[in-house]
């Protein structure tokens, strides 16, 4: 979320005018392959180096839920005017805002940055429907960075994927059911697998996933995967159970993505019926990467948060 709000802001505003403090070498630098360094903006690097003073700037942006941002931003707090907006794009894991520093055992962070100047504005990316929040918060996921993807080669490959570790029940659940289906078993679609062992990496990785008819996807240790917009990025077809988040502009069951139901019952039938149904199937992917590309890139993010920043100023 950090890295892609950054890289959003410099395409609408020029990476001048957007200052990153302390100095993120991952935003200038393309020191890992995809899906790390998701900021990465050529040709910046100069100009961010040639450092400006923290002044006569219009807000303020605390861009991530981790200590070390939380600490930067209380170092420099009492040097913010007070016509400055505040905004924290929280894109935690978890509904409550600023959750994860409770996770980091530093709970007493949140505390004292409300406590010297509550939050104009949050941009909340596990905004939980069960949840209330109040009127200055926002729905804020995770977008796709148009300038990551590679040259997609066509065809197929792959009939039915879901190339993901366990990390909630729902995905375990899946596996057990597709493992000895289709071609999951030999497409790597399996339990028990491991991030560090995966062998679609990188821009490979995204290769392979616009090769499949039916890409699935399903929550993790949040509601908001990166694989729900990576899906439409690359042209593919995605079902998916419905997110149990608000999304601004959502994708539209049937029209741009197709939603299964949170018992499974209907996944292997949906499955069956798409691979059948060809030109269906392949509407419903073009249909979300247009949907993507006019709601959900990274500029189209930043576009949203500028928006409401200038509401307050």
């Amino acid at each position: 979320m950090q890295d892609l709000t950054y890289s959003g802001l410099v395409k609408q505003l020029g990476v001048s005018k957007v200052i990153d403090y302390h100095w993120n070498k991952k935003f200038h630098i393309p020191y890992k392959k995809y899906p790390k360094n998701l900021g990465y903006t050529p040709g910046t690097i100069l100009v961010s180096l040639l450092r400006r003073p923290l002044k006569n700037f219009d807000a303020v942006v605390i861009a991530a839920s981790k200590v070390d941002c939380f600490e930067t931003y209380l170092e420099i707090v009492d040097r913010i005017p007070s016509r400055v907006p505040v905004i924290f794009v929280d894109g935690g894991d978890r509904s409550k805002i600023g959750e994860d520093l409770t996770v980091y055992g530093r709970s007493e962070l949140l505390a004292e940055a409300v406590e010297k100047r509550p939050f104009d504005l949050v941009f909340k990316r596990e905004y939980n429907l069960d949840n209330s929040y109040s009127d200055n918060v926002f729905p804020f996921q995770i977008s796709f960075n148009m300038d990551r993807l590679p040259k997609i080669s066509p065809g197929y490959k792959y009939d039915v994927s879901f190339w993901a570790v366990e990390t909630a029940g729902i995905r375990t659940r899946a596996l057990k059911l597709l493992e000895d289906r289709y071609d999951c078993r030999q497409n790597g679609t399996v339990l028990n697998q491991k991030f560090s062992r995966y062998k679609r990496k990188g821009e490979f990785y995204l290769q392979e996933l616009s090769q499949c008819r039916i890409v699935l996807n399903f929550r993790g240790g949040g509601w908001d995967t990166m694989r729900y917009w990576e899906v439409p990025a690359v042209g593919a077809f995605m079902m998916t159970q419905k997110p149990g988040i608000k999304i601004a502009d959502d994708f539209v069951d049937g029209r741009d993505v197709v939603y299964c139901s949170d018992d499974l019952s209907d996944l292997t039938d949906l499955c069956d019926y798409y691979l059948k149904n060809e030109s269906k199937r392949e509407a419903i992917a073009l249909s979300g990467k247009q949907h993507l590309l006019q709601y959900h890139t990274d500029v189209a993010r930043a576009r949203f948060l500028l928006e409401k920043i200038s509401s307050l100023v």
